[in-house]
């Protein structure tokens, strides 16, 4: 088990490697650059920078340094002091603006990741009992209606359900009276009060979709050999799909359980922008757009950081789950 664990992190170190340089050119493509972006847009509204200061500020970002220099500055100092470096666009160190989202994208992402686990695999085992009975076409009926809306569109409507039929203010985590309030049992409430609209929305695709796997892995099970066994020994409906069909249909989710682990990060950006959202999505969005390199290298950093993490989470579980994994049988 070690030497599997050893050989996984060997792997991973080189990936982390590319996927940062993979990363720092990617943002890099767009012409031109943050600096450029606002001199002419201050050039657009008929307003100029005097030469001299424009070039103090690219001596000062780096910005005329070739790739590579650019590239060892930003990740020597993300790796070894934790300096993701500053923000063009706020002025402000990077790994502040994304420690001020990173709580409530971990909120809103644990939440969804429980409501949809929580719902989505009972389903999913019940529909497969179920086959070609009522219940399994009303279950499956509603995953292909979740399936078929997209996430923009459901946030709209659950919006003007919570806003007409509940009297709650639309946009954000928090009533106008809390976003600035320090913590409270008051706070807690109000935000317990407006998380169910973007659990709800970013819980519907994925758990349509984990409900379609679950079933499907589970039916494979069902008309297996052993099944027949475990039956003809008289043991009860419930042992016998409980013990080994729902276990070994269990082992997909546990190989991309990590999976979810960057997306506790970075959140549904599409949803977040939508509903206004406080996470840390439409902060990479906003750095994209406006070419904040080192903002949105360093959120693009971490996700990927995490996702590799996740994939040797989920390498790890799988290989605990299933010991043929380990042994190179699977």
């Amino acid at each position: 088990m070690l030497r599997f664990i050893g050989l996984r992190v060997l792997h991973a170190i080189p990936t982390l490697i590319a996927i940062s340089i993979v990363a720092f050119f990617i943002i890099q493509l767009p012409p031109g650059d943050f600096l450029t972006t606002q001199i002419q847009a201050l050039e657009a509204q008929g307003e100029s920078l005097d030469p001299a200061f424009v070039e103090a500020l690219r001596a000062r970002y780096g910005i005329g340094e070739p790739f590579w220099v650019q590239y060892w500055k930003w990740i020597s100092g993300a790796v070894l002091y934790g300096d993701f470096g500053l923000s063009f666009q706020f002025q402000r160190p990077v790994a502040d603006l994304i420690m001020e989202r990173l709580p409530l994208t971990l909120i809103l992402g644990i939440a969804t990741l429980l409501v949809t686990w929580l719902i989505a695999l009972p389903a999913g085992i019940y529909s497969a009992i179920k086959q070609r009975k009522t219940p399994d076409y009303v279950i499956s009926g509603i995953g292909f209606v979740a399936l078929a809306t997209p996430n923009f569109l459901a946030a709209l409507l659950l919006a003007f359900i919570g806003f007409h039929f509940f009297g709650q203010s639309v946009g954000g985590l928090f009533s106008p009276e809390y976003v600035d309030a320090p913590w409270s049992l008051g706070k807690v409430g109000d935000l317990l009060a407006h998380l169910w609209i973007p659990v709800a929305v970013l819980a519907l695709a994925g758990t349509a979709g984990i409900i379609r796997t679950m079933r499907a892995n589970l039916l494979d099970e069902l008309h297996k050999p052993y099944v027949t066994t475990a039956r003809a020994k008289g043991l009860p409906e419930s042992t016998v799909i409980g013990r080994y069909p729902v276990r070994i249909s269990l082992n997909p989710f546990v190989s991309t359980a990590g999976w979810h682990l960057p997306q506790l990060f970075d959140g549904e950006v599409i949803v977040a922008v939508v509903l206004s959202l406080g996470t840390v999505g439409p902060l990479l969005l906003g750095a994209l757009k406006s070419q904040d390199m080192y903002l949105a290298g360093g959120i693009i950093l971490i996700v990927a950081v995490l996702t590799v993490i996740g994939t040797l989470l989920s390498d790890i579980l799988l290989a605990v789950v299933d010991p043929r994994v380990r042994f190179g049988k699977a």
